[in-house]
């Protein structure tokens, strides 16, 4: 055999499907071979370690205005670096299209954005705001871009709010086009009349925003969205999802054949209402939404995601600085920006309180973290497989490692961790972007800006079996 350029040597490699020894050589940025006693002209020791497939998070905010001057704290320089220093090798962040503007002109601004500064490869699902007539016919253009995915939300009326004779047009074009339409489930018109009430009687601090949203808000538009899926025969999915209502209503739309998929995130998973129930304001770093839920979902998530009834965990990352940013809604709960950082602690959070903890098999960690998303979004086997002809994104995890969370360490643009001093048992210790190290050691030794934009390829409707052929585009 030609000699490989590098070889992780002596690991233990875990995909989707299977947990095996074995040496990763690789060769001009893809993987070459499997095996054992790979020649090279660089080896690293990866004895004692695990190797997995770099992560895939398809669901990120960086560099999001929200009016008022405000812009989420990380851009895609910073983000990216963070993501790769918690084993991301791979983004998809959304493209917003602002009322009044066409989707290219909104596409061609998140390119500009994250041209030249992303330091991991990236590519976007664009939101649709004003579904016109005319976004309806742009919508084939930004698949014929490599943009294969479209976002709805039933929430925030006047700004991304949409009606349901909206949502079901663009979910027929989007199942004509072959895209794959995301939803954020939440029913804004009852939040709303919540929220006007809850101001009205006084009630203005953090844990109003959590008792202004319920979990039924959540379910019913759920609900909605799947019916109204499967009305226009189009597969849909479920962003962020929080709680056991909703996932009783993603089971009774599997029920009915209809192609529901479902995502949750870190934060859902370890994170619980409480923690916005403070005396004094910094509750504020835990508002988002759908907003954390009551401690008994955790479990029933963590079991969603081992059985497979959720497909992926993506972060939501939307970090805002708790001073200056989440501090305007010191009086006020609609003021505080929307969102919590965690591009970076994702892997690290899954595998210690997930894999290390008997939640999660290392392969169901893999699919959740790495494979499905890249299968759902049609940037499979390129990204998300640890297989020749694969782009040589990897991640090593020394199970060892004892990291205490602190956000003095993290990397992320922001001035808080939500996970603070929280104890993890396992760590990323080394990333490979198509085989060059970009992390070590926790710090960044790669190149700033070098990650490219994916174009890819359109929803496969059976996306576990068919997807073998799928090659993104770069």
């Amino acid at each position: 055999m030609e000699d490989l350029d590098l070889v992780i040597a002596n690991g233990t490699v875990a995909t989707a499907s299977d947990v095996f020894r074995a040496d990763v050589g690789i060769r001009d940025g893809r993987i070459a071979a499997l095996g054992r006693g790979l020649p090279a002209r660089e080896v690293i020791d990866a004895s004692g370690k695990y190797v997995l497939p770099g992560a895939v998070d398809v669901h990120t905010h960086l560099d999001m205005p929200l009016g008022q001057g405000l812009c989420s704290s990380d851009d895609f320089a910073t983000g990216s670096v963070a993501a790769a220093c918690g084993g991301t090798t791979t983004i998809v962040d959304y493209a917003i299209q602002e009322k009044g503007r066409d989707l290219h002109s909104a596409l061609q601004t998140w390119h500009d954005k994250a041209r030249g500064r992303s330091a991991v490869d990236y590519s976007f699902h664009m939101t649709i705001c004003d579904p016109s007539d005319a976004a309806l016919d742009q919508m084939a253009e930004v698949v014929a871009a490599g943009v294969t995915s479209f976002k709805l939300l039933f929430a925030y009326k006047g700004a991304a709010m949409v009606d349901d004779a909206q949502f079901f047009r663009v979910m027929r074009r989007a199942s004509e086009l072959g895209a794959l339409v995301n939803v954020h489930c939440e029913n804004g018109h009852v939040i709303d009349e919540l929220v006007r009430e809850r101001i009205a009687a006084g009630h203005t601090a953090p844990i109003d925003h959590v008792r202004s949203r319920p979990p039924r808000a959540e379910a019913e538009a759920t609900a909605r969205a799947i019916a109204l899926a499967e009305m226009a025969g189009a597969p849909v999915y479920i962003v962020h999802l929080t709680c056991a209502e909703a996932l009783q209503e993603v089971r009774r739309g599997r029920e009915r054949g209809v192609r529901v998929l479902a995502e949750t995130c870190p934060q859902y998973l370890l994170l619980s209402e409480d923690l916005c129930d403070t005396p004094d304001f910094s509750g504020a770093k835990f508002v988002l939404s759908p907003p954390l839920r009551a401690r008994e979902n955790q479990a029933v998530l963590w079991c969603a995601l081992e059985s497979g009834e959720l497909d992926v965990v993506g972060t939501d990352h939307c970090p805002w600085f708790y001073r200056g940013q989440k501090e305007r809604g010191l009086h006020d709960f609609r003021a505080i920006p929307n969102g919590l950082p965690g591009i970076e602690t994702r892997l690290p959070l899954l595998f210690s309180e997930g894999f290390a903890h008997g939640r999660l098999s290392l392969p169901r960690l893999v699919a959740v973290c790495s494979t499905n998303p890249a299968r759902i979004f049609g940037l499979y086997p390129l990204k998300g497989a640890i297989a020749p002809g694969s782009d040589a994104d990897l991640v090593v995890v020394d199970p060892e490692a004892r990291v205490t969370l602190r956000h003095e360490r993290l990397h992320q643009n922001v001035d808080y961790t939500p996970y603070e001093g929280l104890d993890l048992h396992g760590y990323p210790v080394l990333t490979l972007r198509r085989g060059e190290v970009i992390v070590r050691d926790g710090q960044f030794v790669g190149r700033r800006g070098a990650g490219e934009f994916l174009r890819r390829e359109r929803f496969a409707a059976e996306w576990g079996t068919n997807t073998e052929t799928q090659r993104p585009q770069r």
